[in-house]
């Protein structure tokens, strides 16, 4: 099979492809502030989790089986690989990424599986999507390779978490940075009344640009925005402050609906499969990584890229999710108490029949490469 073959839709998918592709099309037209207006709606369906699929995964993709996938990343990470000639079945992947995006395009039947944080999939049962995670991948020593820094505008006079106290503060609560927030006020010791949060989207630079521009004194800062933040404004009192905070989660998640279907279902394992030997490829890659993704892909200067690939580290997939469970739990009740949400139990977001699916080719992959 040829590796340009999993983007082509089957001549056979027929009325049913087009219909999908439209409510794709559909869906990326819309506004993000729509979206996280979407996703951060009312929470009254939700509060009700539906049990697990019982029936076990099937051990080979039926013939015919077709997914719509929004991993971005990992779709350039196969191709570079070549990976992606494992796939032996139709897989389309959408530019979609991000909780809002994806549970939109989950509600349009648009996308059969996305790669967000760990916030995601709390919201989307809060507002009555059944979803269930089905990978996971951490980064090892997360404490010191964080995903976010808090920015902190020039003159805010914030050295400590401490200090936030009275400051307006950049808040997106439908999103891994929203959480985020509430869990440095946690930290801190303070009460969301103690700051004045700013309801803002997280996308592109805007949080950069409410920095910038005074709007706010405090905002969750990630990936290269970090970098180019202090480069930009470090002469002028800007600055970062470390959390000391766990904000690595990374998740594959689906609509409880897709996962009941076996064939969709054992797609999904394949797909999780390669995304495992995937992650391993980019850690064990980084030059190529770096020139095919970030140079390439997204337009980066080769100095942001490496910044990128110094920050994150080394990954962790485990084979068992009990730890990221409770974390995600001890997440759940912070959300619950703090936005008045009704209490989720965090297994039951996982569709434990992929638990070690994607660890185990994480790990096979290593040892592989290192024979």
């Amino acid at each position: 099979m040829s590796s340009a073959a999993p983007f082509l839709p089957p001549s056979t998918q027929g009325r049913s492809s087009l219909t999908r592709r439209r409510a794709l099309g559909a869906l990326l037209a819309l506004p993000a502030v729509g979206l996280l207006t979407a996703c951060g709606g009312s929470a009254t369906a939700g509060a009700t989790q539906a049990t697990q699929p019982s029936a076990p995964l099937a051990t080979s993709v039926p013939a015919g089986t077709s997914i719509t996938v929004g991993d971005p990343s990992v779709k350039v990470a196969l191709e570079l690989s070549g990976l992606i000639k494992e796939l032996d079945f139709n897989v389309e992947f959408a530019n979609i990424s991000g909780g809002p995006q994806t549970t939109e395009a989950f509600r349009a039947n648009a996308l059969d599986v996305g790669s967000v944080a760990d916030i995601p999939p709390i919201h989307a049962t809060w507002t009555g999507l059944d979803v269930r995670i089905i990978a996971s991948v951490f980064r090892q020593d997360a404490v010191n390779h964080p995903l976010y820094e808090l920015g902190i505008a020039p003159g805010a006079g914030i050295s400590s978490l401490q200090e936030l106290r009275g400051k307006k503060v950049a808040y997106s609560p439908g999103q891994a940075q929203g959480a985020l927030v509430l869990r440095i006020l946690e930290k801190a010791g303070l009460k969301q009344a103690a700051v004045k949060l700013v309801e803002l989207p997280s996308t592109g630079d805007t949080y950069a640009t409410a920095l910038s521009s005074k709007q706010v004194d405090a905002a969750p800062l990630g990936g290269v925005q970090i970098k180019r933040y202090l480069s930009k404004y470090k002469a002028d009192g800007g600055s970062t402050l470390r959390h000391g905070l766990r904000d690595d989660p990374g998740h594959l998640y689906s609509p409880a609906k897709v996962l009941d279907d076996p064939a969709k279902a054992a797609a999904l394992a394949a797909y999780v499969e390669v995304w495992g030997k995937a992650k391993r490829w980019v850690e064990d890659h980084p030059q190529e990584w770096l020139e095919g993704y970030y140079v390439k892909d997204q337009g980066l200067s080769r100095e942001d890229g490496q910044y990128l690939i110094d920050a994150a580290g080394k990954a962790d997939v485990p084979l068992s999710w009990t730890e990221a469970i409770e974390r995600h739990q001890q997440t759940i009740d912070l959300l619950a108490r703090e936005q008045k949400k009704p209490e989720l139990v965090a297994a039951k977001l996982y569709d434990t029949r992929y638990e070690a699916i994607a660890g185990t080719a994480f790990a096979a992959a290593g040892k592989a490469g290192a024979a």
